[in-house]
Protein backbone atom coordinates (compact mmCIF):
# COMPACT_ATOMS: atom_id res chain seq x y z
CA UNK A 1 0.00 0.00 0.00
CA UNK A 2 1.37 3.43 -0.97
CA UNK A 3 2.41 5.82 1.80
CA UNK A 4 0.29 8.96 2.16
CA UNK A 5 1.22 12.52 3.02
CA UNK A 6 0.54 13.31 6.67
CA UNK A 7 -1.20 16.65 7.20
CA UNK A 8 -2.73 16.40 10.70
CA UNK A 9 -5.17 19.12 11.67
CA UNK A 10 -3.07 20.03 14.71
CA UNK A 11 0.24 20.30 12.84
CA UNK A 12 2.74 22.91 14.05
CA UNK A 13 0.93 23.38 17.37
CA UNK A 14 2.84 22.66 20.58
CA UNK A 15 2.38 19.43 22.57
CA UNK A 16 0.73 21.01 25.64
CA UNK A 17 -2.91 19.94 25.42
CA UNK A 18 -4.38 23.19 26.81
CA UNK A 19 -2.26 25.35 24.54
CA UNK A 20 -3.06 23.18 21.55
CA UNK A 21 -6.81 23.44 22.17
CA UNK A 22 -6.63 27.25 22.35
CA UNK A 23 -4.36 27.40 19.29
CA UNK A 24 -6.77 25.31 17.25
CA UNK A 25 -9.68 27.55 18.25
CA UNK A 26 -7.74 30.71 17.34
CA UNK A 27 -6.56 29.26 14.04
CA UNK A 28 -10.13 28.31 13.13
CA UNK A 29 -11.12 31.99 13.24
CA UNK A 30 -8.54 33.02 10.63
CA UNK A 31 -7.82 29.98 8.46
CA UNK A 32 -10.27 31.12 5.77
CA UNK A 33 -9.47 34.83 5.79
CA UNK A 34 -8.39 36.32 2.43
CA UNK A 35 -4.66 36.26 1.70
CA UNK A 36 -2.74 39.53 1.48
CA UNK A 37 0.50 39.13 -0.49
CA UNK A 38 2.29 42.48 -0.17
CA UNK A 39 5.74 41.36 -1.30
CA UNK A 40 6.68 38.60 -3.70
CA UNK A 41 8.25 37.64 -6.99
CA UNK A 42 5.40 36.06 -8.93
CA UNK A 43 5.61 37.09 -12.60
CA UNK A 44 2.69 39.41 -13.55
CA UNK A 45 2.91 38.01 -17.10
CA UNK A 46 1.00 34.93 -15.98
CA UNK A 47 -2.05 37.03 -15.07
CA UNK A 48 -1.97 39.18 -18.20
CA UNK A 49 -2.78 36.16 -20.40
CA UNK A 50 -6.03 34.41 -19.34
CA UNK A 51 -4.85 31.23 -21.08
CA UNK A 52 -1.37 31.22 -19.55
CA UNK A 53 -0.08 27.70 -18.90
CA UNK A 54 2.51 26.76 -16.30
CA UNK A 55 3.89 24.05 -18.56
CA UNK A 56 5.03 20.82 -16.96
CA UNK A 57 5.23 19.97 -13.24
CA UNK A 58 8.99 20.54 -13.51
CA UNK A 59 8.44 23.97 -15.08
CA UNK A 60 6.19 24.93 -12.19
CA UNK A 61 7.72 23.34 -9.11
CA UNK A 62 11.44 22.78 -9.74
CA UNK A 63 13.14 24.85 -12.44
CA UNK A 64 12.22 28.35 -11.16
CA UNK A 65 12.46 27.65 -7.42
CA UNK A 66 15.89 28.05 -5.81
CA UNK A 67 14.46 26.87 -2.47
CA UNK A 68 14.11 23.48 -4.17
CA UNK A 69 17.19 23.12 -6.32
CA UNK A 70 19.68 24.60 -3.82
CA UNK A 71 19.03 21.62 -1.53
CA UNK A 72 19.62 19.12 -4.31
CA UNK A 73 22.75 20.97 -5.42
CA UNK A 74 24.09 20.80 -1.85
CA UNK A 75 23.91 17.01 -2.12
CA UNK A 76 25.78 16.85 -5.40
CA UNK A 77 22.98 17.04 -7.96
CA UNK A 78 24.18 19.24 -10.86
CA UNK A 79 21.83 22.06 -11.80
CA UNK A 80 22.03 20.81 -15.38
CA UNK A 81 20.28 17.63 -14.24
CA UNK A 82 17.38 19.78 -13.08
CA UNK A 83 17.00 21.66 -16.36
CA UNK A 84 18.24 24.98 -15.01
CA UNK A 85 19.15 27.20 -17.99
CA UNK A 86 22.75 28.34 -18.26
CA UNK A 87 23.90 31.82 -19.24
CA UNK A 88 25.40 30.46 -22.46
CA UNK A 89 21.97 29.24 -23.56
CA UNK A 90 22.49 25.60 -22.65
CA UNK A 91 19.90 23.91 -20.49
CA UNK A 92 21.19 20.47 -19.60
CA UNK A 93 18.44 17.90 -19.10
CA UNK A 94 15.39 18.61 -21.27
CA UNK A 95 13.28 15.58 -20.40
CA UNK A 96 11.00 16.92 -17.68
CA UNK A 97 10.04 13.43 -16.56
CA UNK A 98 13.70 12.73 -15.83
CA UNK A 99 14.02 16.05 -13.98
CA UNK A 100 10.98 15.14 -11.88
CA UNK A 101 12.38 11.67 -11.23
CA UNK A 102 15.65 13.15 -9.96
CA UNK A 103 13.69 15.50 -7.71
CA UNK A 104 11.57 12.64 -6.36
CA UNK A 105 14.59 10.45 -5.69
CA UNK A 106 15.98 13.21 -3.48
CA UNK A 107 12.70 14.30 -1.90
CA UNK A 108 13.79 12.88 1.45
CA UNK A 109 16.27 15.76 1.70
CA UNK A 110 13.40 18.12 2.50
CA UNK A 111 12.27 16.28 5.64
CA UNK A 112 11.83 18.75 8.49
CA UNK A 113 12.49 21.81 6.30
CA UNK A 114 10.06 24.61 5.50
CA UNK A 115 10.32 23.72 1.82
CA UNK A 116 9.22 20.18 2.65
CA UNK A 117 6.29 21.52 4.66
CA UNK A 118 5.20 23.79 1.80
CA UNK A 119 5.60 21.09 -0.85
CA UNK A 120 3.63 18.49 1.10
CA UNK A 121 0.84 21.00 1.71
CA UNK A 122 0.61 22.21 -1.88
CA UNK A 123 0.83 18.73 -3.39
CA UNK A 124 -2.05 17.62 -1.18
CA UNK A 125 -4.26 20.71 -1.04
CA UNK A 126 -3.61 22.31 -4.43
CA UNK A 127 -3.13 19.22 -6.60
CA UNK A 128 -4.99 16.59 -4.56
CA UNK A 129 -1.92 14.32 -4.36
CA UNK A 130 -2.01 12.38 -1.11
CA UNK A 131 0.59 9.77 -2.03
CA UNK A 132 4.07 10.49 -0.75
CA UNK A 133 6.52 11.59 -3.42
CA UNK A 134 9.29 9.03 -3.88
CA UNK A 135 11.28 7.33 -6.59
CA UNK A 136 8.48 4.76 -6.98
CA UNK A 137 5.58 7.21 -7.02
CA UNK A 138 7.32 9.91 -9.07
CA UNK A 139 5.80 9.22 -12.48
CA UNK A 140 2.27 8.63 -11.15
CA UNK A 141 2.39 11.95 -9.35
CA UNK A 142 3.92 13.68 -12.38
CA UNK A 143 1.01 12.44 -14.51
CA UNK A 144 -1.58 13.51 -11.95
CA UNK A 145 -0.18 17.04 -11.73
CA UNK A 146 0.32 17.33 -15.50
CA UNK A 147 -3.32 16.41 -16.14
CA UNK A 148 -4.50 19.12 -13.77
CA UNK A 149 -2.16 21.76 -15.19
CA UNK A 150 -3.78 21.18 -18.59
CA UNK A 151 -7.22 22.20 -17.28
CA UNK A 152 -8.77 25.71 -16.97
CA UNK A 153 -9.00 25.32 -13.18
CA UNK A 154 -5.20 25.45 -13.00
CA UNK A 155 -4.70 28.65 -14.92
CA UNK A 156 -3.15 31.41 -12.77
CA UNK A 157 -6.30 33.54 -12.60
CA UNK A 158 -8.46 30.63 -11.54
CA UNK A 159 -5.95 29.63 -8.86
CA UNK A 160 -5.76 33.23 -7.64
CA UNK A 161 -9.47 33.13 -6.96
CA UNK A 162 -9.36 29.63 -5.46
CA UNK A 163 -6.52 30.67 -3.15
CA UNK A 164 -8.73 33.55 -1.93
CA UNK A 165 -6.03 36.15 -2.61
CA UNK A 166 -7.32 39.65 -1.98
CA UNK A 167 -4.29 41.47 -3.37
CA UNK A 168 -0.86 40.49 -4.65
CA UNK A 169 2.11 42.80 -5.13
CA UNK A 170 4.79 41.86 -7.62
CA UNK A 171 8.34 43.25 -7.53
CA UNK A 172 9.27 45.31 -10.58
CA UNK A 173 12.39 47.18 -11.65
CA UNK A 174 12.17 50.96 -11.79
CA UNK A 175 12.72 50.70 -15.55
CA UNK A 176 9.90 48.21 -16.10
CA UNK A 177 7.18 49.70 -18.35
CA UNK A 178 4.65 47.54 -16.47
CA UNK A 179 3.24 46.23 -19.72
CA UNK A 180 1.77 43.14 -18.08
CA UNK A 181 0.14 45.18 -15.33
CA UNK A 182 -1.43 47.40 -17.96
CA UNK A 183 -2.70 44.34 -19.82
CA UNK A 184 -4.25 42.97 -16.63
CA UNK A 185 -6.12 46.24 -16.12
CA UNK A 186 -7.35 46.37 -19.71
CA UNK A 187 -8.55 42.75 -19.61
CA UNK A 188 -11.36 43.51 -17.18
CA UNK A 189 -10.33 40.72 -14.81
CA UNK A 190 -11.09 41.75 -11.24
CA UNK A 191 -8.10 40.13 -9.51
CA UNK A 192 -6.00 42.78 -7.80
CA UNK A 193 -2.36 42.55 -8.92
CA UNK A 194 -0.28 45.64 -8.14
CA UNK A 195 3.36 46.51 -8.84
CA UNK A 196 6.06 47.36 -6.33
CA UNK A 197 8.75 49.91 -7.23
CA UNK A 198 12.24 48.36 -6.93
CA UNK A 199 15.02 50.76 -7.96
CA UNK A 200 18.10 48.72 -6.93
CA UNK A 201 19.30 48.41 -10.52
CA UNK A 202 19.52 52.19 -10.92
CA UNK A 203 20.38 53.14 -7.32
CA UNK A 204 23.26 50.78 -6.54
CA UNK A 205 26.21 51.98 -8.64
CA UNK A 206 27.80 48.53 -8.38
CA UNK A 207 24.71 46.76 -9.74
CA UNK A 208 25.43 44.75 -12.90
CA UNK A 209 24.73 46.88 -15.95
CA UNK A 210 24.13 50.07 -13.96
CA UNK A 211 24.95 52.41 -16.86
CA UNK A 212 22.67 50.48 -19.20
CA UNK A 213 19.97 50.68 -16.55
CA UNK A 214 20.36 54.46 -16.44
CA UNK A 215 19.89 54.56 -20.22
CA UNK A 216 16.73 52.49 -19.78
CA UNK A 217 15.56 54.87 -17.05
CA UNK A 218 15.97 57.77 -19.47
CA UNK A 219 14.01 55.96 -22.15
CA UNK A 220 11.11 54.82 -20.00
CA UNK A 221 10.71 58.13 -18.14
CA UNK A 222 11.23 60.37 -21.16
CA UNK A 223 13.75 62.38 -19.10
CA UNK A 224 17.32 62.45 -20.40
CA UNK A 225 19.42 61.46 -17.38
CA UNK A 226 22.72 63.30 -17.72
CA UNK A 227 23.30 64.27 -14.12
CA UNK A 228 22.03 63.86 -10.59
CA UNK A 229 19.11 66.31 -10.80
CA UNK A 230 17.65 64.73 -13.93
CA UNK A 231 18.23 61.31 -12.34
CA UNK A 232 16.09 62.27 -9.34
CA UNK A 233 13.43 63.69 -11.64
CA UNK A 234 13.32 60.43 -13.60
CA UNK A 235 12.94 58.41 -10.38
CA UNK A 236 10.12 60.65 -9.20
CA UNK A 237 8.42 60.19 -12.57
CA UNK A 238 8.65 56.41 -12.29
CA UNK A 239 7.37 56.37 -8.71
CA UNK A 240 4.36 58.41 -9.80
CA UNK A 241 3.68 56.01 -12.67
CA UNK A 242 3.92 52.96 -10.40
CA UNK A 243 1.53 54.61 -7.98
CA UNK A 244 -0.97 55.27 -10.78
CA UNK A 245 -0.72 51.58 -11.62
CA UNK A 246 -1.74 50.65 -8.06
CA UNK A 247 1.60 50.40 -6.25
CA UNK A 248 1.49 51.06 -2.52
CA UNK A 249 5.13 50.28 -1.73
CA UNK A 250 8.76 50.45 -2.80
CA UNK A 251 11.44 47.84 -2.15
CA UNK A 252 15.17 48.32 -1.63
CA UNK A 253 18.01 45.95 -0.83
CA UNK A 254 21.66 46.28 0.14
CA UNK A 255 24.37 44.39 1.98
CA UNK A 256 24.24 46.89 4.87
CA UNK A 257 21.78 49.36 6.36
CA UNK A 258 24.21 52.27 6.02
CA UNK A 259 22.54 55.64 5.50
CA UNK A 260 24.09 59.07 5.21
CA UNK A 261 23.27 62.25 3.30
CA UNK A 262 25.57 63.58 0.60
CA UNK A 263 25.73 67.24 -0.28
CA UNK A 264 24.24 68.06 -3.69
CA UNK A 265 27.75 68.56 -5.03
CA UNK A 266 28.99 65.21 -3.68
CA UNK A 267 25.95 63.40 -5.08
CA UNK A 268 26.51 64.99 -8.49
CA UNK A 269 30.22 64.14 -8.50
CA UNK A 270 29.70 60.50 -7.54
CA UNK A 271 26.83 60.07 -9.98
CA UNK A 272 28.92 61.39 -12.86
CA UNK A 273 31.77 59.08 -11.89
CA UNK A 274 29.25 56.29 -12.15
CA UNK A 275 28.27 57.42 -15.64
CA UNK A 276 31.95 57.39 -16.66
CA UNK A 277 32.46 53.93 -15.15
CA UNK A 278 35.03 55.19 -12.63
CA UNK A 279 32.98 54.97 -9.40
CA UNK A 280 34.71 53.15 -6.54
CA UNK A 281 33.25 50.67 -4.05
CA UNK A 282 33.22 53.48 -1.48
CA UNK A 283 31.35 55.69 -3.94
CA UNK A 284 28.75 52.97 -4.42
CA UNK A 285 28.24 52.45 -0.68
CA UNK A 286 27.92 56.18 0.03
CA UNK A 287 25.58 56.75 -2.89
CA UNK A 288 23.28 53.87 -1.89
CA UNK A 289 23.19 55.18 1.69
CA UNK A 290 22.31 58.64 0.40
CA UNK A 291 19.59 57.29 -1.89
CA UNK A 292 17.98 55.39 0.99
CA UNK A 293 17.48 58.79 2.60
CA UNK A 294 16.18 60.29 -0.62
CA UNK A 295 13.72 57.41 -1.02
CA UNK A 296 12.48 57.94 2.54
CA UNK A 297 11.95 61.62 1.76
CA UNK A 298 10.04 60.76 -1.39
CA UNK A 299 7.92 58.22 0.50
CA UNK A 300 6.82 60.97 2.86
CA UNK A 301 5.83 63.03 -0.17
CA UNK A 302 4.04 60.38 -2.24
CA UNK A 303 2.86 57.99 0.50
CA UNK A 304 4.54 54.84 -0.82
CA UNK A 305 5.55 52.41 1.94
CA UNK A 306 9.33 51.83 1.97
CA UNK A 307 10.67 48.30 2.43
CA UNK A 308 14.34 47.71 3.19
CA UNK A 309 15.90 44.23 2.84
CA UNK A 310 19.35 43.98 4.39
CA UNK A 311 22.05 41.39 4.85
CA UNK A 312 22.38 39.09 1.84
CA UNK A 313 25.76 38.30 0.29
CA UNK A 314 24.53 37.83 -3.26
CA UNK A 315 25.93 35.19 -5.61
CA UNK A 316 28.36 33.77 -3.05
CA UNK A 317 29.15 30.80 -5.29
CA UNK A 318 31.23 32.36 -8.07
CA UNK A 319 31.18 29.21 -10.20
CA UNK A 320 27.38 29.08 -10.25
CA UNK A 321 27.11 32.79 -10.94
CA UNK A 322 29.46 32.55 -13.91
CA UNK A 323 27.61 29.56 -15.30
CA UNK A 324 23.97 30.26 -14.42
CA UNK A 325 23.66 33.88 -13.26
CA UNK A 326 21.68 35.23 -10.31
CA UNK A 327 19.07 33.62 -8.06
CA UNK A 328 20.72 30.22 -7.96
CA UNK A 329 20.27 29.64 -4.23
CA UNK A 330 23.77 30.90 -3.44
CA UNK A 331 22.82 34.09 -1.59
CA UNK A 332 24.09 33.79 2.00
CA UNK A 333 23.15 35.81 5.12
CA UNK A 334 25.67 38.19 6.68
CA UNK A 335 25.94 39.94 10.04
CA UNK A 336 24.15 43.30 10.11
CA UNK A 337 24.11 46.50 12.16
CA UNK A 338 21.16 48.89 12.31
CA UNK A 339 21.46 51.19 15.33
CA UNK A 340 24.33 53.29 13.99
CA UNK A 341 23.75 52.72 10.26
CA UNK A 342 20.11 53.85 10.29
CA UNK A 343 20.57 56.80 12.63
CA UNK A 344 21.06 59.45 9.90
CA UNK A 345 17.84 58.38 8.15
CA UNK A 346 15.92 58.10 11.42
CA UNK A 347 17.21 61.47 12.61
CA UNK A 348 15.92 63.04 9.42
CA UNK A 349 12.65 61.15 8.96
CA UNK A 350 12.09 58.53 11.67
CA UNK A 351 9.85 60.77 13.78
CA UNK A 352 7.50 61.50 10.89
CA UNK A 353 4.43 59.21 11.03
CA UNK A 354 3.82 59.83 7.33
CA UNK A 355 6.73 57.48 6.61
CA UNK A 356 6.32 53.73 6.97
CA UNK A 357 9.74 52.03 6.77
CA UNK A 358 9.53 48.24 7.02
CA UNK A 359 12.80 46.51 7.91
CA UNK A 360 13.72 42.97 6.84
CA UNK A 361 17.01 41.37 7.78
CA UNK A 362 18.95 38.10 7.74
CA UNK A 363 20.72 38.44 11.09
CA UNK A 364 18.51 37.12 13.86
CA UNK A 365 20.88 38.43 16.54
CA UNK A 366 19.63 41.93 15.73
CA UNK A 367 15.98 41.15 16.57
CA UNK A 368 16.04 41.86 20.30
CA UNK A 369 19.28 43.85 20.42
CA UNK A 370 18.49 46.49 17.77
CA UNK A 371 15.39 46.07 15.65
CA UNK A 372 12.76 45.64 18.35
CA UNK A 373 14.02 48.61 20.40
CA UNK A 374 14.20 50.79 17.27
CA UNK A 375 10.72 49.82 16.04
CA UNK A 376 9.37 50.16 19.57
CA UNK A 377 10.43 53.81 19.56
CA UNK A 378 10.42 55.47 16.11
CA UNK A 379 6.93 56.17 14.69
CA UNK A 380 8.13 55.50 11.14
CA UNK A 381 9.56 52.02 11.76
CA UNK A 382 7.89 48.63 11.43
CA UNK A 383 9.42 45.14 11.46
CA UNK A 384 8.88 42.91 8.46
CA UNK A 385 8.26 39.21 9.10
CA UNK A 386 11.05 36.60 9.11
CA UNK A 387 12.55 36.65 5.65
CA UNK A 388 14.06 34.07 3.35
CA UNK A 389 16.03 31.54 5.44
CA UNK A 390 13.89 32.34 8.49
CA UNK A 391 10.51 32.07 6.75
CA UNK A 392 10.05 28.82 8.65
CA UNK A 393 8.37 27.23 11.64
CA UNK A 394 11.30 27.87 13.98
CA UNK A 395 12.20 31.20 12.39
CA UNK A 396 8.71 32.57 12.92
CA UNK A 397 8.63 31.34 16.51
CA UNK A 398 11.99 32.97 17.27
CA UNK A 399 10.86 36.23 15.66
CA UNK A 400 7.77 36.50 17.85
CA UNK A 401 9.68 35.60 21.01
CA UNK A 402 12.50 38.07 20.35
CA UNK A 403 10.62 41.12 19.05
CA UNK A 404 7.09 41.51 20.38
CA UNK A 405 7.86 41.98 24.07
CA UNK A 406 9.92 45.09 23.18
CA UNK A 407 8.44 46.36 19.91
CA UNK A 408 4.83 45.37 20.52
CA UNK A 409 2.70 43.50 18.01
CA UNK A 410 1.42 46.69 16.37
CA UNK A 411 4.94 47.55 15.21
CA UNK A 412 5.12 44.39 13.10
CA UNK A 413 3.36 43.99 9.75
CA UNK A 414 1.89 40.51 9.68
CA UNK A 415 3.04 37.99 7.09
CA UNK A 416 4.11 38.04 3.47
CA UNK A 417 5.09 35.02 1.43
CA UNK A 418 7.98 36.53 -0.61
CA UNK A 419 7.80 33.73 -3.16
CA UNK A 420 8.33 32.88 -6.81
CA UNK A 421 6.58 29.54 -6.24
CA UNK A 422 2.98 30.53 -6.89
CA UNK A 423 1.27 27.29 -5.71
CA UNK A 424 3.07 27.50 -2.36
CA UNK A 425 1.33 30.74 -1.33
CA UNK A 426 -1.58 29.14 0.59
CA UNK A 427 0.81 26.74 2.33
CA UNK A 428 3.07 29.57 3.47
CA UNK A 429 0.20 31.64 4.83
CA UNK A 430 -1.27 28.59 6.55
CA UNK A 431 2.04 27.88 8.29
CA UNK A 432 2.27 31.49 9.47
CA UNK A 433 -1.29 31.50 10.81
CA UNK A 434 -0.71 28.26 12.69
CA UNK A 435 2.56 29.49 14.19
CA UNK A 436 0.95 32.71 15.37
CA UNK A 437 -2.06 30.88 16.79
CA UNK A 438 0.28 28.62 18.75
CA UNK A 439 2.38 31.55 20.00
CA UNK A 440 -0.68 33.54 21.10
CA UNK A 441 -2.16 30.46 22.77
CA UNK A 442 1.05 30.14 24.76
CA UNK A 443 0.56 33.68 26.04
CA UNK A 444 -2.96 32.76 27.13
CA UNK A 445 -1.84 29.62 28.96
CA UNK A 446 0.78 31.62 30.84
CA UNK A 447 -1.72 34.32 31.79
CA UNK A 448 -0.03 37.05 29.76
CA UNK A 449 -3.10 37.85 27.66
CA UNK A 450 -6.71 36.74 27.99
CA UNK A 451 -8.83 35.03 25.34
CA UNK A 452 -10.50 38.26 24.31
CA UNK A 453 -7.14 39.85 23.54
CA UNK A 454 -5.92 36.65 21.91
CA UNK A 455 -8.81 36.68 19.44
CA UNK A 456 -7.91 40.24 18.45
CA UNK A 457 -4.21 39.42 18.14
CA UNK A 458 -4.73 36.51 15.75
CA UNK A 459 -6.89 38.71 13.50
CA UNK A 460 -4.08 41.26 13.50
CA UNK A 461 -1.32 38.82 12.64
CA UNK A 462 -3.31 37.02 9.94
CA UNK A 463 -4.82 40.02 8.18
CA UNK A 464 -5.18 43.46 9.74
CA UNK A 465 -1.52 44.35 10.31
CA UNK A 466 -0.57 43.73 6.68
CA UNK A 467 -3.64 45.54 5.37
CA UNK A 468 -2.84 48.61 7.46
CA UNK A 469 0.93 48.67 6.96
CA UNK A 470 0.78 48.29 3.18
CA UNK A 471 -2.21 50.60 2.78
CA UNK A 472 -4.38 47.96 1.09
Amino acid sequence: MASTVSLPEDRYFGPDSRQKKIAQALYATVKDLPLLCPHGHVDPRMFADPDYSFGSPADLLIIPDHYVFRMLYSQGVPLEALGIPRKDGGRGERDHRKIWQTFAEHYHLFRGTPTGMWLNHELASVFGVREKLSAKSAQRIYEAIARKLATPAFRPRAMFERFNIEVMSTTDAATDPLTHHQAIRKSGWTGRIVPCFRPDGVVNLDAPGWRKNIQALSAVSGIEVGGYRSYLAALEDRRAFFKRMGATATDHSARTAYTGALSPREAETIFRRGLRGTATAEDAARFTGHMFMEMARLSIEDGLVMQLHIGSFRNHNALLYERFGTDMGADIPTASEFTTNLRPLLTAYGNDPRLTLILFNLDESTYSRELAPLAGHYPALRLGPPWWFFDSLSGMERFRELTVETAGLANTVGFNDDTRAYPSIPARHDLSRRVDANWIAGLVVRGIVDLEDAREMIQDTAYRLAKTAYKF
